[in-house]
């Protein structure tokens, strides 16, 4: 009787250690929480509105903007590949090392970076650019272009400014009528008309942020 007690309790210890330390509960351990994921994220420069650890829109977009950044798939969701790679990554670079503070528009990757006079860059925030479609505006054909080279802030527009194509919130001029602005439409991809989409949670800050005559670089990635 004493040999099947022993047996029996063998048997249940040996049953809770495997399910103690099985890769589920392993895997549910490691799963990073969403306050890891911001404050990793705000250190790195990326967009977030608030380290709180409330997924929000700047949440998802700050992890897209980390996607296109390294080159991953642009899910807004953090895999735990993805969560490796964010633990162990750096502060991108700049293309334009150098002062003053500017701002630059990778096409390639879809990103802004804000980039302060020490040369490094400050903040990233994910962008929609031109789609290269065409489209039908103002009594003729256009092409969804933004146009690559190196531009200064033309002009402002401190609110709502009602266009042909829809309304741009806080939009900075830098080449005519292709303007950094808000919109509630940011894809993971290039969707615009030509303008620099960025999202409604960081357009009025970043319109105080871009003061005339502040450059902005607009370019692919080599």
């Amino acid at each position: 009787m004493r040999l099947r007690s022993t047996h029996l309790i063998t048997f249940i210890l040996v049953t809770i250690s495997l399910i103690a330390f099985s890769p589920t509960v392993f895997a549910q351990k490691a799963k990073p929480n969403v306050l890891e994921i911001e404050q990793r994220l705000n250190d790195l420069g990326y967009w977030i509105t608030k380290v709180d650890g409330r997924s929000d829109d700047s949440t998802r977009q700050a992890i897209i903007a980390f996607q296109k950044v390294e080159g991953l798939k642009r899910t807004g969701v953090m895999s735990a590949a993805d969560m490796e790679l964010l633990r162990n990554a750096t502060k991108p670079t700049p293309k334009y090392t150098s002062g003053p503070a500017h701002v630059e528009v990778d096409i390639s990757r879809q990103v802004l970076f804000y980039v302060g006079d020490d040369g490094t860059v400050q903040k990233i925030v994910s962008v929609s650019t031109g789609n290269e479609q065409k489209y039908f505006d103002e009594g003729e054909w256009q092409k969804a272009h933004t146009t690559r080279g190196n531009f200064k802030v033309q002009w402002k527009f401190n609110g709502e400014r009602k266009a042909s194509l829809g309304t741009l919130y806080y939009p900075s001029y830098f080449n005519g009528g292709i303007a950094v602005h808000g919109s509630p439409s940011i894809p993971p991809y290039p969707a615009s008309h030509g303008c620099v989409r960025v999202p409604r949670f960081a357009d009025k800050t970043l319109y105080k942020m871009m003061p005339v005559g502040m450059p902005v670089n607009v370019y692919d990635r080599q």
